[in-house]
């Protein structure tokens, strides 16, 4: 092989190296680019100082092991934008200082909400975990794990707002509807909660595991659901969670105008709104066994069933042996 031919194979190999090299490197480009998109996003409220945005996101991104996230400024806009249509009174300076992150999870794995300490304190005064997971619902977030934290104790309202914006971020649009809808039901259920904290026999868990178990009776039935179905729904839910003697008639009216308000806003046209639906119960459930293990509910029926089912078997068995 002369020189002149050993040059032009280096240099076709060259050029063979070059293209592959390219190819592999926008392959590469475009697959961070698509994970990306499934990156957590922390939101952040912009009223927190420099050292207080560094301890919330240490305090947020703590379980991701170092890997990569995004983050989002929260500000009084944010809180207009996705606040405000539900009533309130957020305007351009409002500050916000509690904070979240959102992390994309498997599909039918359901809502989890988790309410970090900051500094060793629980700084969200207001909205509890349950809570934040029903109206997440009702807004349309599917399948996600959620992480609330503040520097300085707060109601926890710019922590969902965040929520809202950084799935809207993540390029999940949300129906203006639902999001008030979700607003109206977490000032709802809070000031229920508050009215009952010191009752005998009540628990924020109860309360809204049985509007989650409302949720998806009327998902069930679908959108033409009517209010006196829905107010029968509510009844049935109240009993299956021990409020009967808890809850006042004006809160069982709440509930149900808040359901009604549910079914308005097109939340039951999802597809996936009864799986999430009963995810949430299962999560909700899981995280308060103490207190589902006393209720009354099918679960615990079918198991004193069977152990009733049981014994008698035992004591026939017995007899058969003695008489047989």
């Amino acid at each position: 092989m002369t020189k002149r031919m050993s040059f032009k194979f280096k240099w076709v190999a060259l050029v063979a190296t070059l293209i592959v090299g390219i190819g592999s490197w926008q392959v590469l480009a475009h697959a961070h680019a698509d994970s990306s998109s499934d990156e957590p996003i922390v939101t952040l409220g912009s009223s927190l100082t420099s050292s207080q945005k560094t301890g919330t996101i240490n305090t947020l991104t703590a379980s991701l092991n170092g890997a990569d996230y995004q983050t989002l400024t929260v500000n009084g806009d944010t809180l207009v934008k996705y606040l405000n249509p539900s009533g309130e009174s957020f305007t351009s300076s409002s500050g916000v200082w509690s904070s979240a992150m959102i992390q994309k999870t498997s599909s039918g794995s359901g809502i989890n909400v988790k309410i970090l300490n900051y500094n060793g304190s629980n700084n969200i005064t207001t909205i509890t975990a349950n809570q934040y997971k029903n109206a997440a619902l009702t807004a349309g977030i599917t399948d996600a794990n959620i992480y609330v934290t503040s520097a300085t104790p707060i109601d926890g309202s710019g922590a969902l707002a965040g929520v809202y914006a950084a799935y809207a971020k993540s390029g999940n649009s949300l129906n203006t509807k639902q999001v008030t809808a979700a607003q109206d039901e977490l000032s709802t259920l809070s000031g229920i909660t508050q009215a009952n904290k010191s009752k005998d026999g009540y628990t924020d868990s109860q309360l809204n595991n049985a509007v989650a178990g409302a949720k998806k009776e009327m998902a069930q039935k679908g959108s033409n659901i009517t209010k006196n179905e829905i107010t029968t729904i509510v009844n049935q839910q109240i009993t299956n969670n021990n409020l009967t003697n808890v809850i006042t008639n004006n809160q069982k009216t709440e509930i149900i105008n808040l359901l009604v308000k549910i079914r308005d806003s097109g939340a039951l046209d999802s597809s996936s709104f009864k799986t999430q639906a009963n995810s949430l119960m299962k999560n909700i459930q899981s995280n308060a066994k103490g207190v589902f293990s006393k209720l009354n509910t099918k679960e615990n029926q079918n198991l004193l069933q069977k152990m009733w089912s049981a014994i008698v078997n035992f004591f026939s068995s017995i007899f058969k042996s003695i008489f047989d």
